[in-house]
């Protein structure tokens, strides 16, 4: 009898500790329930509660953003839903990022590329908690959400505030647990003097970014317009973000810039003595510092022969992927034949005792959503028909949507012995140099979701 109940004790801890494996479609982790969708009829009327900003030339803060930047998400650990919630969105993240990338490919050829797929993909979600009716089912689906069936009904769409959470936690876990690793990001909306914002779509954006800052500029005036953006985003940004914007379309009424930085020191990581060879393309080299680390990172070639793909944590809570082209093939053929087309190239890496040699990086990227999108064929989903009558009572017309992208790579200057394969006798170490163009993608560690994407033809150039 007493074997019994220790057997029956035993199952209960076993189903207390497997309840998260339990299959959930992964549309309802973020759509609406039936509870939420009725409570949604009640905030129709906080939705119509709204403010002015400031003008951008105002040198006092106003009450409103204090209490925006006050106001922050308490950083909770990814429970088993919030971890579901995350492997699902990382491979909606990839997909999309994959596709404003290859649009940036082709518009910057030749070009050092950057972006964060992480970024853009929540700028989208931000515009969808703006969004009504077909501009929300459009938006929907471009971030990958497809409902089971075309029933209209309200738990069939899904519930932005989820997503913004999900993706505050991925970054967020990004800076938990490294002091030599500082990540921040800041969101700024510029509308049209008089302009009114809904209260609840801009407190909705709360967990979208470290700081939020939202001003009145006159954009009939775009010359003078750009300058005081660019001035405004280079101050709160404290000098880290320098001409944002070169023009603006006069009749916007609205205007998106998110800003996101990633500076890592690599541990044991340290520069070489001396400048070495990169070469931008086969008649052309340049002279670039160097860093060097040695250690057990995952790799892996493909069986074509084509390129190679080193893995190296370069945090505890970071991982950097590189990829180059081996035996003669070219990054531009890897690029639109077999990287963007799936996530093949991540997969089925071993662990490698490897000297790395590669760049130090001080890259930066801005792309403009709307252009993006216009590229994609889908000129009109934030055109001027779009309803985004959330965000405004008035009849908005959307101008840019810019996403900021930079990231720092650097060694920590630790010294090395002068042969680190002398330590490791009995260990073959394989040498890997980046010194030809390159791709470079920065994912969280523990969801595996892509932070960064970029392309690295010459190191000297920030963009």
């Amino acid at each position: 009898m007493n074997l019994i109940a220790e057997l029956l004790c035993l199952l209960a801890c076993l189903t207390t500790l497997t309840c998260d494996r339990v299959y959930v479609h992964p549309f309802n982790l973020f759509s609406f329930n039936k509870s939420t969708c009725e409570e949604l009829e009640n905030l129709v009327q906080e939705g119509k509660k709204t403010f002015v900003p400031v003008s951008i030339k105002s040198q006092t803060t106003p009450a409103y953003e204090d209490d925006l930047n006050q106001d922050k998400l308490e950083v909770l650990s990814p429970s088993g839903r919030r971890r579901q919630k995350m492997r699902y969105l990382k491979d909606l993240i990839y997909v999309l990022g994959a596709r404003f990338y290859s649009v940036l490919q082709e518009r910057r050829q030749g070009q050092n590329v950057l972006l964060s797929p992480t970024s853009l993909y929540g700028s989208l979600v931000s515009l969808y908690l703006g969004a009504s009716n077909q501009t929300a089912a459009d938006l929907q689906r471009l971030l990958g959400f497809v409902p089971r069936s075309g029933d209209p009904d309200c738990t069939f769409k899904v519930d932005g505030h989820k997503v913004l959470s999900s993706l505050r936690m991925i970054e967020s876990l990004v800076k938990s647990r490294d002091e030599e690793l500082q990540f921040s990001k800041m969101l700024c909306l510029f509308s049209a003097p008089s302009v009114p914002l809904s209260q609840l779509f801009v407190q909705d954006l709360l967990p979208s970014a470290d700081a939020l800052y939202a001003r009145a500029v006159d954009f009939t005036k775009p010359s003078e317009a750009a300058k005081q953006i660019n001035a405004f985003v280079e101050a709160k940004s404290k000098g880290q973000s320098k001409c944002l914007l070169t023009d603006i379309d006069p009749s916007a009424d609205l205007l998106f810039v998110v800003d996101v930085h990633l500076a890592v020191n690599v541990k044991q990581a340290c520069q070489l003595k001396e400048p070495q060879e990169f070469w931008v393309d086969s008649n052309t080299k340049v002279l670039v510092p160097m860093l060097s680390v040695t250690g057990t990172f995952k790799y892996n070639t493909d069986a074509s022969g084509t390129f190679s793909v080193v893995e190296v944590p370069i945090s505890k809570t970071a991982l950097l992927v590189l990829l180059q082209p081996i035996n003669g093939s070219e990054l531009e053929h890897l690029e639109s034949e077999q990287l963007l087309q799936s996530s093949a190239w991540l997969q089925q890496l071993a662990p490698r005792e490897i000297k790395l040699t590669l760049p130090e990086l001080t890259t930066e990227g801005s792309s403009d959503l709307q252009e993006l999108l216009a590229d994609m064929e889908l000129p009109t989903l934030l055109g001027k028909g779009a309803d985004l009558s959330k965000i405004s009572d008035a009849n908005l017309t959307v101008g840019k949507v810019i996403n900021k992208a930079f990231f720092k790579l650097t060694g920590d200057g630790t010294d090395q012995p002068e042969d680190p394969t002398a330590q490791k006798e009995d260990v073959a170490v394989l040498d890997v140099t980046l010194n030809k163009p390159f791709l470079l993608a920065v994912f969280e560690e523990k969801s595996r979701a892509m932070l960064f994407l970029g392309r690295v033809t010459n190191p000297l150039n920030r963009a």
